[in-house]
């Protein structure tokens, strides 16, 4: 399957991709709603040998965010598969990204996530002061489902996804 949009494209993580996943995920200006990283780039790369293991058995998926010239500008991870329903997050775009990186990776990932897992819909977590990421998804069609003290809980169908596709990739 392509998974590349009109401006960037995923591809799986490899243990080569630890210096620039750690040094994104260290990054002040990126990280402030992701779980805090421990160690060092030796920790790092084993963390992706072991994660590449779930990955062969299925389990979860985790891709660099690059532009088509290859230059890498961010990271997201597929997990959490469930019957008809798959997570996704350590969603991280740095100032390398393209204009419209957001909504073509996060088209990627449903793409990944409805043809080649077969799900039919997609849950996630985005924790509350993430304003600029929660509208993101309520305009994509996301609705909430849940909350907790931290985080909001959304779930989107397949369906929704391809209707904002079809809208918003106008604008691309």
């Amino acid at each position: 399957m392509n998974l590349e949009h009109k401006t960037v494209r995923l591809r799986l993580v490899e243990p080569d991709d630890a210096e620039f996943i750690l040094r994104l995920r260290l990054d002040d200006r990126y990280n402030k709603y992701l779980s805090k990283v421990s160690g060092g780039l030796a920790e790092q790369r084993m963390w992706i040998e072991n994660y590449k293991k779930d990955e062969a058995a299925k389990l979860q998926f985790y891709f660099i965010i690059e532009r088509l010239d290859g230059t890498p500008c961010g990271t997201v991870r597929i997990y959490d598969l469930r019957e008809n329903s798959f997570c996704w997050g350590s969603w991280i775009l740095n100032n390398d990204k393209t204009k419209y990186a957001a909504i073509e990776s996060a088209f990627l990932v449903y793409r990944y996530g409805f043809e080649v897992l077969g799900f039919e819909k997609s849950h996630f977590d985005v924790m509350k002061g993430n304003a600029g990421v929660i509208k993101f998804h309520e305009r994509m069609g996301a609705t909430v489902t849940g909350e907790d003290e931290l985080n909001y809980f959304f779930e989107i169908s397949r369906s929704s996804v391809t209707a904002a596709e079809a809208e918003l990739s106008k604008k691309i």
